[in-house]
């Protein structure tokens, strides 16, 4: 008669080894996170973006008190009051500016394609970038000071200063992987590489131009990107202009009040990063949570700027929903704007900086168009403008929910050249 035959103890521990190293490749190890490699590293590009964003601020806001102190025609008396801060904001409209602030970006990419673990990267990117937000804040908020109390040059001594400390950190700090770093542990290195395993290892391989130029995710991406841009550009630029005009209130005299949107949008840009790391621990789908973060950072932003017409209530009231808007528009840090580290990671570094050049092109058109629908119409011209950057967003929105991808695509997986 025929009994159902039990596993011997040691076969079935040979089982039980088996199922814990496939759980192994699928959730790595716990290993520190706050005090380890992969997050110094992040820490160091968090002050890396901050000094060249900061730099890029501080250029605007000094400019007018550098053409005061060598003009025969003006007296300079150190003062900040009147700079032309429509200009804080629109950080990409210089050509130095829009190139710097590419290449940093599309830099940074190459790094996370081999340091960032998939479930770490929202939280890893989202870090490193919030130090643009940093550095928008802290320059607007003691830029004019240091101006006016010490003298314009000591802006660019002081900021200058910084970049060159950065500088020093990021030849000593950073590597190119895991495995060529000095100072990372055993536990951190293994538990990188092997939540890397199941991606595509990258090689010297030529982009698939062709493919790329035809893959709709990465247009996707290049539009959504660009409607996020038309998004921020209106309201860094136009709405404290807004504010000024209706309510009588120029908030650019005051500092703190400027600065106050950056350094809520800094808190939050982090926090969408640890939210959306969380949600991929709670299974949700990577390109779920992708677009997830996407909408929360377009479609409440708009909706709240479009809405300023119709609550003519305060400036208070304004500026808090000013604020509220750049918070929440941080929000697409990982969304969107890491979204080619999951789609093409060993082309990662080009695709960013290419969609990020692409989207540059927002701030270069929206002075012109929205100063001509304010000039053609003066009674409702702020509402043109506001659905303008509405429309312009959702059409964004929409066209990266449908088409948008976090699979690696065929074109960017590693591809085996024999010969004939």
């Amino acid at each position: 008669m025929a009994t159902k035959t039990e596993l011997s103890p040691t076969a079935r521990e040979s089982k039980n080894a088996q199922d814990m190293q496939v759980d192994e490749v699928l959730i790595p190890r716990k290993v520190p996170s706050l005090c380890s490699a992969r997050y110094g590293i992040a820490l160091v590009l968090h002050f890396c973006n901050f000094t060249t964003i900061a730099q890029n601020v501080i250029m605007n806001i000094t400019m007018v008190a550098m053409v005061n102190s060598t003009s025969p025609q003006s007296q300079f008396n150190g003062s900040s009051e009147g700079l032309p801060v429509d200009s804080f904001g629109d950080l990409n409209k210089a050509p130095e500016s829009l190139s710097a602030k590419c290449s940093v970006i599309g830099g940074q990419f190459a790094i996370w394609e081999k340091w960032g673990p998939p479930h770490e990267r929202s939280r890893l990117c989202s870090i490193a970038l919030s130090g643009m937000l940093l550095g928008c804040f802290s320059a607007i908020l003691i830029g004019g000071f240091i101006s006016e109390t010490l003298g314009w040059p000591f802006v660019f001594y002081i900021f200058g200063g910084v970049g060159c400390v950065c500088c020093l950190l990021w030849f000593i700090v950073i590597y190119d992987d895991p495995t060529s770093y000095p100072w990372i542990s055993t536990s951190e290195k293994e538990y990188i590489t092997s939540s890397l395993k199941q991606q595509v290892r990258s090689s010297q391989q030529p982009l698939p131009i062709k493919a790329v130029l035809r893959s709709l995710p990465i247009w996707s991406i290049c539009l959504g990107c660009f409607s996020h841009q038309w998004l921020v550009s209106t309201m860094i630029v136009y709405i404290p202009t807004y504010i000024s005009s209706v309510y009588h209130i120029n908030i650019r005299d005051n500092g703190l009040l400027s600065a106050l949107p950056f350094i809520v949008a800094w808190v939050i840009g982090i926090v969408g990063g640890y939210l959306a790391d969380f949600l991929l621990t709670k299974n949700f789908r990577l390109i779920t949570v992708r677009k997830i973060a996407t909408i929360l950072g377009n479609l409440p932003a708009s909706a709240l700027i479009v809405s300023l017409p119709y609550l003519n209530s305060s400036y208070i009231t304004a500026t808090a929903l000013l604020t509220l808007s750049c918070a929440l528009s941080t929000l697409c840090q990982s969304g969107i704007y890491i979204n080619v580290l999951d789609i093409a990671p060993r082309h990662s570094s080009f695709l960013m900086g290419a969609s990020r050049g692409f989207s540059s092109m927002a701030p270069v058109i929206v002075p012109t168009v929205s100063g001509f629908l304010l000039s053609q119409d003066p009674e409702f011209g702020w509402r043109n403008v506001f659905f303008l950057l509405f429309a312009i967003n959702l059409s964004g929105l929409i066209f990266y929910l449908i088409f948008g991808e976090a699979d690696v695509q065929d074109w960017a997986k590693e591809r085996k050249l024999t010969r004939l």
